[in-house]
């Protein structure tokens, strides 16, 4: 996916969006799933990530509420990545299976014992 394109795509007002279009217009390096997954496998595999992060003390702003979007969607997503490259904050978007909108965004700064790490 072209980077213009995924930009149109964060348009909305929350802080995750606008947190993630900031990235990427500063040139932030981004990966986006050719494979297309069932909502619950998603939803799944985030949700235990959700609980390991709360076992270890750290909770993920909007993590839940995309796991719970995605659910709510009930059709199948791929995801998109953005990563600065320095590892000190994580972004997460789900998009429809075309890729043509934009069903739930996290991000995260991470903790600093995750950053540099292997």
């Amino acid at each position: 996916m072209e980077r213009h394109v995924l930009e149109s795509l964060l348009m909305g007002d929350d802080e995750a969006s606008a947190t993630a279009l900031a990235a990427l217009r500063r040139g932030a390096p981004y990966s986006v799933e050719e494979r297309v997954q069932p909502t619950g496998v998603h939803a799944g595999v985030f949700s235990r990530r959700l609980q390991r992060m709360r076992m270890r003390g750290f909770e993920p702003p909007g993590l839940e509420r995309a796991v719970q979007l995605v659910r709510d969607y009930n059709r199948p997503v791929r995801t998109a990545l953005i990563d600065p490259g320095n590892r000190t904050r994580f972004t997460l978007l789900f998009l429809t299976a075309d890729g043509s909108a934009l069903v739930a965004c996290a991000s995260w700064t991470l903790p600093p014992t995750t950053r540099n790490g292997p």
